[in-house]
């Protein structure tokens, strides 16, 4: 085999752990018939196993007799399922790297990583071999990968969308989510599987966009003066108030108490099956496991206050008709090359911005919107709970304006 070919393979290992033309077709037609669909590995498909990126994890499973609710969702409104896509190690990292099948590429970002933990579907996505991914956010595994890649990302309002079916990894966080590379896709998707859409409208549209320059503190400064101008830009053609607010309280600290509390449901989750299989995972996946299963007394409890002090402060910011703007990342993708330490201060950054709705349970939008030295960046939008349907109809607009 030639070392092109070889590289060719080891692309699509990183990308796809199973791939059809298609790998499954749709139950019947619908709106989103002639949609090809990357559905990240903890998802349950009748027929197939489910991986979460680990080997071993794969070998002990059992081939699932039931498609996850969203899943099925999809199917029966004509998505076909191009294949299953990789994903971090138990969906616990923001990076897109596994140690075991390795980091799939990042075509709008050459020679970076894709973000994870849903690198499968966005790179699959990105590199047009799929037009949507079916991923998770729990603490930014979409939002992420949205903004390295250049794409567009929902994450919709906590428990907005029944994750039966779907691993989990933080419950009280964890969310289906999914990305595609124009808006109008995401939408589609959304009348699918956000229930009661028309009904959700009627928290929109909205009037208001908040900047509060004390919440851009984790990004670089390229990347912050190109979210100003992309917030100013956005609210223009769009004709939303722009306001600046001062949130307060301190971001690491923030960051750090959201760890807290999603490590605990983590360990709560997976740690027995961690526990009974050393060396399963890759040394940095192993890392935070080891590090999670550490959390809990008093400390446990002072993040949970933190969290609930949070939360408490955003949704008053969040009045019905008000959308908050933040970088959907701190920085563009760092170099696949980058150090481990590297890459865990560019997640430290990351978590300060996206801990803010994956805490308070809101729905996020990622728009392609932004640049920094020539790689992309997102731009996120938060609103209240429930206006997952309006912050959709906002990404069809702004992408028409």
């Amino acid at each position: 085999m030639t070392t092109s070919a070889t590289s060719e393979t080891n692309a699509e290992k990183a990308v796809w752990r199973e791939r059809g033309a298609p790998l499954l077709a749709p139950s019947r037609s619908g709106p989103l018939s002639g949609l090809r669909l990357a559905v990240k590995d903890v998802y349950a498909i009748a027929g197939h196993r489910t991986g979460a990126g680990n080997p071993s994890w794969l070998a002990e499973a059992e081939p699932e007799t039931t498609h996850a609710w969203a899943v099925a969702a999809l199917l029966g409104a004509g998505a076909e399922i191009t294949g299953i896509a990789q994903t971090d190690e138990l969906t616990y990292s923001l990076d897109g790297m596994n140690a075991h099948y390795g980091t799939p590429p990042n075509p709008q970002a050459p020679g970076h990583i894709p973000g994870g933990s849903s690198s499968g579907p966005a790179s699959a996505v990105a590199l047009h071999e799929a037009d949507a991914g079916l991923g998770t956010d729990t603490a930014g595994s979409i939002r992420v990968p949205s903004s390295y890649c250049g794409l567009y990302g929902m994450r919709p309002t906590h428990g907005a969308v029944p994750v039966t079916g779907m691993l989990p990894l933080a419950p009280g966080f964890d969310t289906v989510a999914w990305l595609a590379r124009d808006a109008a896709t995401l939408a589609r998707i959304g009348d699918v599987l956000l229930p009661g859409a028309d009904e959700a409208r009627h928290s929109g549209p909205f009037h208001t966009a908040l900047v509060a320059p004390d919440l851009l503190a984790p990004a670089e400064p390229a990347v912050r003066e190109a979210f100003l101008a992309a917030a100013a830009g956005l609210a223009g053609r769009l004709g939303l108030r722009s306001e600046e607010c001062e949130f307060g309280g301190d971001p690491q600290e923030r960051a750090n108490a959201f760890s807290v509390v999603q490590a605990e449901q983590v360990w709560e989750s997976d740690g027995a099956w961690v526990g009974s299989h050393p060396g399963a995972l890759g040394p940095e996946i192993e890392r935070r496991f080891a590090w999670a299963s550490g959390v809990g007394g008093e400390r446990l409890a002072n993040a949970r206050e933190s969290l609930r002090t949070t939360t408490t402060a955003l949704r008053a910011v969040l009045s019905p008709g008000t959308v908050l703007l933040l970088p959907a990342a701190p920085a563009p993708a760092p170099a696949r090359d980058s150090s481990a330490a590297e890459r865990d201060t560019a997640r430290a950054a990351a978590l300060q911005l996206t801990c803010l709705a994956s805490g308070a349970g809101l729905p996020c939008l990622v728009l392609p919107r932004m640049t920094s030295g020539g790689l992309p960046v997102g731009l996120c939008v938060i609103a209240d709970r429930g206006a997952d349907r309006a912050l959709l109809d906002l990404g069809v607009a702004e992408s028409r304006s």
